[in-house]
Parts: C-alpha cells; sequence; structure tokens
C-alpha cells in the first residue's frame, strides 16, 4: 500500500511538472500579434484615391521588394505579408482603418502610413497599445523629437524642418537678395517646411516677403498663386503635395510669372515634374532645385546601377502596370530594405518590443536604393533615420545632382 502510494505521488507529481514545462515553453514562445510560425503581418494606409493618390506608389515599392523577399525565403523563415488601405488622405479614416488594422487584423506593426496629419492622428493610439508605427511616411519634425513621449513611433526620409533650413542656407548663399513666396500646405507638415525655411534665411538678406496656405481639401491654388505673383517676389518656394505643387507651376506658367522656384522633395519625383511641365510648354519649370536622398530610375546616370537595375526586375515581377518611372516607388523599396534589415536582427522571436529597441540603434550604411553616402542611423538621442541630402536642379526635362552631400544638424 505504501509503495503504490509513493508510485502515484512521483507521477503525480511528474505529471506536474511536464505540465508547468509545457507551460513555460507556451509562454516562452508565444507570439505577439501578427507572428506566426511562418509569417509576419504588416499594415498601414495610403491615399489610394484623393488629392494625394500619387503618393498611393510607396506601398507598391515596398509591398513588390516584400514579395521578391518572401520568394527568396523571406526572413528568419518568416514571410512579410503586407496590407495597406486606403485611407484618401483623411486623417479620421487613417483612424479608423488603423483601428482596424490593429484590433480585427492583429498586424504585428503599423508600417509605411502616409502623412502627417494621418500620422499624427494614430500615435496617441498605438503607443498607448505599444503597437510600432515603423516609418510613418512623412517628414514631420515631431516624429524623431518626440521619441521620448512616442516612443513607438519613428520615421524614414528626413524632416521637413531640417529640408526647410537646408533650402533656405541655399538661398542664403546663392540668392542673397531674392524676395520669396511661399506657397504651403495649411498643417504641420507646410508649417513645418516653412519653419525651417525661414531659420535657414537667419543671417541673409534673402526674405520670405508673401505666404499663402491652402487647404487639403481645396480644389486648386489659383487664387494663392495670384497674390503670390502680385507681391513682387521673385521665387517661389512650393511646399505643397503633388497635386497643388502642379497647379502652382501651371497657374505661375498662365500669369506670366517666372519665378525662380525652389520645391519640396515630397512633390519634386521626376514623374510630378513632367507633368507640371506640361509636355516642356511650361518654362516655370526649368530651373527648379530640390534637395534629394533617393536613386531616381529616371536619371540616365542610374540606367546600369544595380539597385535600379533590381528595381526594374522587382517591378516588372511583382507589381506589373505600375509605373516604372515613378520615383516614390523607390522610397517604397527603400523603406521596405531597411524594414527587412530590422526584421532580421529580431531572430527567430520577433517582439514588438524588440522592433522598437531595434530602432534605437540603426546603422544601415549600404541601403542600395538611397544616393550613395546617405546612410539609416538612430541612437539614443538621435532618431532622425536620414539626415543627409543632396542638391539637385531641374535642366531640360530632368533633374541633376549639384553640389556635395549636406547633413543636417539641429540648429
Amino acid at each position: 500500500m505504501r509503495r503504490r502510494l509513493v508510485l502515484c505521488s512521483v507521477a503525480a507529481a511528474l505529471a506536474f511538472s511536464a505540465g508547468a514545462a509545457a507551460l513555460a515553453g507556451t509562454a516562452r514562445t508565444a507570439a505577439d500579434p501578427g507572428v506566426t510560425p511562418t509569417s509576419i503581418l504588416l499594415g498601414g494606409t495610403v491615399p489610394l484615391s484623393g488629392v494625394a493618390a500619387a503618393y498611393s506608389s510607396v506601398a507598391v515599392g515596398a509591398n513588390a521588394y516584400f514579395k521578391y523577399v518572401n520568394a527568396k525565403g523571406g526572413v528568419n523563415g518568416r514571410r512579410i505579408d503586407y496590407t495597406y488601405l486606403d485611407d484618401q488622405y483623411n486623417p479620421a479614416n487613417t483612424v479608423q482603418l488603423t483601428r482596424k488594422l490593429v484590433e480585427q487584423d492583429k498586424v504585428f506593426a503599423i508600417f509605411n502610413t502616409l502623412g502627417t496629419e494621418p500620422n499624427l492622428a494614430i500615435r496617441p493610439y498605438l503607443n498607448q497599445l505599444k503597437v510600432p508605427q515603423l516609418f510613418a511616411a512623412s517628414g514631420d519634425t515631431s516624429f524623431g523629437a518626440d521619441a521620448a513621449q512616442y516612443p513607438y513611433t519613428i520615421g524614414f526620409q528626413p524632416s521637413y524642418q531640417a529640408e526647410g533650413w537646408i533650402l533656405g542656407r541655399y538661398m542664403r548663399q546663392s540668392h542673397p537678395h531674392a524676395k520669396i513666396a511661399v506657397i504651403a500646405q495649411d498643417d504641420s507638415y507646410g508649417r513645418d517646411l516653412l519653419l525651417g525655411f525661414k531659420r535657414g534665411l537667419v543671417g541673409g538678406s534673402a526674405k520670405v516677403i508673401a505666404a499663402q496656405n491652402y487647404e487639403v481639401t481645396a480644389s486648386d491654388v489659383s487664387s494663392q498663386i495670384a497674390r503670390l505673383k502680385a507681391s513682387g517676389a521673385d521665387t517661389l518656394a512650393i511646399f505643397a503635395t503633388p497635386q497643388f505643387a502642379i497647379q502652382s507651376y501651371v497657374y505661375a506658367s498662365k500669369l506670366g510669372w517666372k519665378p525662380f522656384v525652389l520645391t519640396n522633395a515630397v512633390s519634386s519625383a521626376s514623374n510630378i515634374m513632367v507633368l507640371a511641365s506640361e509636355g516642356g510648354t511650361n518654362k516655370t519649370v526649368n530651373g527648379s532645385v530640390s534637395v534629394v536622398f533617393l536613386k531616381d530610375p529616371t536619371d540616365p546616370r542610374w540606367s546600369k546601377d544595380p539597385a535600379i537595375v533590381l528595381y526594374r526586375s522587382i517591378m516588372a515581377k511583382y507589381a506589373k502596370g505600375a509605373n516604372v518611372k515613378d520615383v516614390y516607388n523607390v522610397y517604397g523599396m527603400a523603406v521596405a530594405y531597411a524594414t527587412v534589415n530590422l526584421l532580421k536582427r529580431l531572430g527567430k522571436n520577433p517582439t514588438r518590443a524588440g522592433l522598437i529597441a531595434a530602432t534605437d540603434s540603426m546603422n544601415i550604411t549600404d541601403d542600395p536604393f538611397l544616393l550613395p553616402g546617405i546612410v539609416i542611423k538612430t541612437g539614443p538621442k538621435d532618431h532622425f533615420p536620414i539626415n543627409q541630402v543632396y542638391f539637385q536642379q531641374w535642366v531640360n526635362g530632368g533633374w541633376k545632382q549639384f553640389g556635395s552631400l549636406v547633413t543636417y544638424k539641429s540648429q
């Protein structure tokens, strides 16, 4: 009898130990939302329709690159699935669709959501739930400056204040007596660019003598351009999204106004500039200056570049019918490349917390879709991944890069 009780006790103990071990094993392998043994799910919103639909290709390019990576085995044995929804560049839609992606689709991270106001609208929600807001497609300065308050959010492209400052400094040095008119979107995006631009002008004689804002929901900016021309300005700074940047060039030309033009990077894609030039008849476009950090697939000097050759191959196979001349596709691939780099660092058991920790220590020097010398680098006190650009000028139907690499440091 005593022997039977001992055996039963041993069996119970072994059963308990086995159960505890199983539970412990489950706890160790329990995955964050969006992660399965074979896949990682990313999601985000972009304007597939509406006033900013020109930016939809940032998702197309990223998705094509992920498919290319998946065909080569994925990342640490997992494929990357990327779901992107149409928010029409409307922050209210962004909020609703982001909640769907997080709460219903159970994405691992919100990735590549486009637009300043859309990203600002979802930032508190995502940080409260500790869902990564990875590589917000906006240059809003707060995505880097407010990292302590919103640690689960990080941007990608140079900040708008940095870009504005660089353009302002260029005017101060190259056009020291310029009288400048500015058209800017009436939100954080436009205000950030203008603030940085004015700071870059400090110390010189070039001045902003007139500024006009427009609402995202506006139908056109003809009245704003007319007022800016009437100011007597000899320079026009365009801090606008593609639709309104094109209109700014077209209306200036119709008014017979031929100012020297600065245009912000997010509307300087070659395909946008070609539309603005109206088949080469709009001479206002010629001579425009902007900044650049991506390789341009329409630039002959990159025609045999391995990255652009790869880009064309990926687009042909995984984004059939898309416009391969669209630089925003290249942006999408650049962001996707950086994302793959981060996911590789997470190893076999990726977590949201691990992903965010990895964004705090990026040092990607080989993103092939960025211009030579431009790196993606962050640190404990630096949450601006890209701080470098080159200048470019629109000459005879194409961009020509000039000058040396410009690095922005907080001023």
